[in-house]
């Protein structure tokens, strides 16, 4: 019953729409005010042993490369990169809009960040093209999901730490499921697009020369993920000194190749990295003290040993993990979930056998769907106040593509191999 009050707390302030480390925090006070004799400043201690970790410092490392990559003009180079190869097809630019998702996920990190950048780089012309802003917010918003699963993702990186996973194996584990979502977005939105006559970007396919020059001029933007898989694998860094790394590539890139980092945008990607940064961070701490009741409380042992005894196959519990995750995903934001209810789903997961690397891709696609749900969707909400869309629209224009990402995660569960391919010929078994 102790441990029962508190993480109730937590709920229904989350449901009024508390900021998330305010109700972790709360949540977690609760327990040492009312419910345990240990003294208060055991709080102080369990937050800040939650950031005393080497491997954490690689989130604000790529927040902020991704932060300086947009400064340095690379994110507009791969938006024309992504007109060449795309913007032929029906609904061309909704096209680029995935393509440019997929692509900059290896770079910006974060799903809330790429529809952020989208809906004020892309969206604009959309509309002068006739595109609808419900469904304009609605590809934005959708192909933003494909972000987190593309490394080094923040949600890759957050998994691998709380959950002692190889971060190197979940970076290469997003790989194909990022790709396949891609391409079912893609024909579904050519799909769509033919119904309601959304013309093609241009009137013809690029040329394999047109190709050429454009994939020269971002060229550099590639080398980047490239880079940070190919060093994990053969040990010349760790995923931290790999973000430190791509923090130094950006502002090399952007001041001395492209000439487009200048000292004032140095400051201003400065300043939108520490809130950025902090926002997540102050999250993690606070979840580490309530991991810590939790587990003082014996709860995570205990739903691992409640399946173990109730819960005899792979694919019953799947589907009760995908069914509740995508439940919640509907009221708690997503790094909340992944952060509270991860370690308590990988302790059951490893009690029935399933490979964690593969169970972590389950996790993390399952929190971005839920990021794209009412009613507390972030990157939906986020979405719908920059293009200035009602949100009624919006869940109109989003349903397909919501439909779209529940089949990309069923195939995703049961097709383990989408997820494991790479990692394993490349890591080894």
């Amino acid at each position: 019953m102790n441990v029962y009050i508190p993480i109730a707390v937590m709920f229904i302030l989350l449901l009024l729409e508390f900021p998330v480390a305010f109700s972790i925090f709360v949540s977690t006070m609760t327990y040492f005010l009312f419910f345990s004799y240990l003294p208060l400043m055991m709080v102080v201690q369990r937050i800040a042993e939650g950031l005393s970790s080497y491997a954490l410092l690689a989130i604000p490392f790529f927040i902020m490369a991704g932060i300086f990559m947009n400064h340095s003009g690379i994110s507009r180079r791969l938006l024309s990169f992504s007109s060449l190869l795309t913007g032929h097809m029906a609904g061309g630019l909704a096209q680029v809009n995935i393509v440019l998702s997929t692509l900059m996920g290896g770079l910006s990190g974060s799903n809330l960040a790429d529809a952020a950048m989208n809906a004020k780089l892309i969206v604009p012309f959309m509309l002068k093209k006739g595109y609808s802003k419900g469904f304009s917010a609605a590809v934005t918003a959708a192909s933003s999901l494909i972000t987190p699963i593309i490394p080094p993702g923040i949600a890759l990186i957050l998994f691998g730490y709380i959950n002692n996973v190889s971060i190197g194996r979940l970076f290469l584990a997003g790989v194909m499921p990022g790709v396949m979502m891609c391409v079912l977005m893609m024909l579904l939105v050519s799909r769509i697009a033919k119904k309601r006559g959304y013309l093609p970007e241009r009137e013809k396919r690029a040329s394999m020369k047109e190709i050429a020059f454009g994939l020269k001029d971002a060229a550099i933007a590639f080398t980047l993920p490239i880079i940070i898989i190919v060093g994990i694998r053969f040990g010349v860094f760790t995923p931290t000194e790999a973000g430190a790394i791509a923090v130094l590539f950006s502002v090399i890139i952007g001041a001395f190749v492209y000439r487009t980092m200048n000292l004032r945008k140095f400051q201003m990607g400065l300043v939108e990295s520490v809130l950025a940064s902090a926002n997540v961070l102050v999250i993690i701490a606070v979840s580490y003290g309530f991991s810590k009741f939790l587990t003082w409380e014996q709860l995570p042992q205990n739903i691992a040993a409640f399946i173990a005894a109730n819960v005899h196959s792979q694919t019953l519990f799947l589907i009760l993990v995908n069914f509740i995750l995508i439940i919640l995903g509907m009221f708690i934001e997503g790094n909340a979930i992944l952060i509270v209810l991860s370690p308590l789903l990988v302790a059951a997961a490893k009690v029935m056998g399933i490979d964690l690397v593969h169970f972590g891709i389950i996790v993390i696609l399952n929190c971005a769907i839920g990021t794209l749900t009412p009613p507390l969707g972030t990157v939906m909400f986020t979405t719908c106040t920059i293009v200035k869309v009602q949100v009624t629209e919006f869940i109109r224009e989003v349903l397909p593509f919501w439909l779209m990402l529940v089949v990309s995660l069923i195939l995703v569960t049961f097709i383990p191999q989408i997820s494991l391919f790479l990692p394993n010929l490349v890591f080894g078994q």
